[in-house]
């Protein structure tokens, strides 16, 4: 009988302590950078559920996570590591059209990036550095009509640029 009662606990301890814990994102609190638990002074490691759902570790967003706006459509999924954003991300809007798509490195945009309109008309696609606007670059008017385009460094307008009124007619070279 007393090898069954501490198998029968060994069991259960294995268990529960494999189990990671999984709470409300909105029962965290962010204190300096760090996410704890409420009324609690070590970092939270688990999940979250709900509407933001995602993994945290010594109390940093790290994994994949998801977000749904209120109306259940799908707002965001991309991942983080140590508390930044990292890799592919790509936000919807409310109505389910796909609103940006892009790719991060330690929290800063990097790569192609492409945001559209509520309409699903291309707003802007362009090319990112460490987080600033660099190489190619276009704005679009909302009817889908181009803005402007050119090139960039740093953020900053490098070389020669074209910008069009929202009828289509040249407005600058």
């Amino acid at each position: 009988m007393k090898n069954l009662l501490i198998t029968f606990f060994t069991v259960l301890f294995c268990l529960t302590s494999s189990v990671g814990w999984s709470l409300e994102y909105k029962d965290l609190v962010k204190r300096d950078g760090i996410f704890y638990n409420k009324f609690s002074d070590v970092p939270f490691s688990g999940k979250t559920t709900g509407q933001l759902q995602g993994s945290f570790k010594n109390g940093m967003k790290d994994g994949s996570w998801i977000k749904y706006h209120k109306n259940g459509q799908l707002q965001y999924k991309g991942n983080y590591k140590n508390g930044k954003r990292e890799s592919s991300w790509i936000d919807y809007w409310e109505n389910g059209q796909l609103q940006y798509k892009g790719n991060y490195k330690n929290g800063k945009r990097e790569g192609s990036g492409v945001r559209y309109w509520y309409n699903g008309q291309l707003d802007y696609k362009g090319e990112y550095k460490n987080g600033n606007r660099d190489g190619s670059f276009e704005s679009h008017y909302e009817n889908g009509q181009l803005w402007n385009k050119g090139d960039l460094k740093n953020g900053k307008e490098e070389g020669s640029w074209i910008s069009y009124w929202k009828n289509g007619q040249l407005f600058s070279k």
